[in-house]
């Protein structure tokens, strides 16, 4: 079987539940061109992920009420670290989810679900990491401020 043939059938057969990029294969021409096909990645999970978007919102919280507190340089890229983690991660479980799907099509798999628990379980394990360090930095200054 060609390999023109095999990527017809695999974008006729998953059309209807992925959105169809002509020639998603191939690699970008141009930094521009990675720069748009990444965002497109981002706009994508924002759309379609309510965690992604419960992660993106809750960390732009954090950064205002970081701001409003008044943290130091240091303390702030700590944060801005910690909810980038948690963003990645989120990207990569929903990439590693579509691959996962596009692999089994609508067939259970033991394996499938085991990688799927996994990545969901990396995402739980960083926002977990998030709160603590978030925690420990904001915390003493909401004390502060309230006592």
């Amino acid at each position: 079987m060609s390999s023109k043939l095999s990527i017809s059938t695999v974008e006729s057969t998953h059309s209807s539940r992925v959105t169809h990029r002509n020639c998603s294969w191939q690699v970008a021409e141009n930094l521009p061109t990675s720069f748009k096909y990444a965002w497109a990645g981002v706009t994508y999970a924002f759309r379609t992920q309510r965690n992604f978007r419960i992660h993106v919102i809750a960390g732009s919280l954090v950064m205002v009420v970081g701001s409003l507190l008044q943290v130091n340089a240091v303390e702030a890229a700590i944060l801005a670290v910690m909810i980038s983690l948690v963003l990645v991660l989120e990207l990569l479980n929903t990439a590693l989810e579509a691959v996962v799907d596009l692999t089994v099509e609508q067939n259970y798999h033991e394996l499938a679900k085991i990688a799927k628990d996994c990545a969901a379980g990396a995402v739980l394990i960083s926002a977990i990491a998030s709160i603590i360090v978030g925690i420990i930095l904001l915390l003493p200054k909401l004390v502060i401020l309230f006592s």
